[in-house]
């Protein structure tokens, strides 16, 4: 049998009366101890931070194929298979920083919502 890695870190914060019992309550139902459980939860929360910006990145780039692609092919030209491979390429080396400026953006002051031409 493998032995697990040492944990020689250590990670805290303070919650509430409230939030404690919350939190023990979740860790009971799960069948952990509190410290257990809280690892998971945040360790699971990591990982999906990870798998967002992947997937964020993937429909970025998804996006801008669309946009480089059906643009030309909308007016009448042809994309050739040397021009689809050059922009693949491109949109491999950009997704990533380009989903990065998103979420940068995404984070600041919401912006209000545009509403449709319909009067009120």
């Amino acid at each position: 049998m493998v032995k697990p890695p040492l944990r020689t870190k250590s990670i805290g914060f303070k919650v509430s009366e409230e939030e404690y019992a919350q939190l023990e309550m979740a860790a009971q139902a799960g069948g952990s101890t509190l410290g257990e459980w809280c690892r998971k939860v945040v360790l699971a929360s990591a990982s999906e931070t990870e798998m967002g910006d992947l997937a964020l990145a993937e429909i970025v780039g998804v996006r801008l194929l669309l946009v480089n692609v059906l643009g030309p092919v909308a007016a009448g030209e042809k994309v050739t298979a040397e021009r689809f491979n050059q922009l693949l390429e491109q949109i491999s080396e950009m997704k990533h920083q380009l989903a990065v400026q998103l979420q940068r953006q995404g984070s600041g002051k919401p912006k209000p919502e545009k509403t449709s031409g319909g009067k009120k």
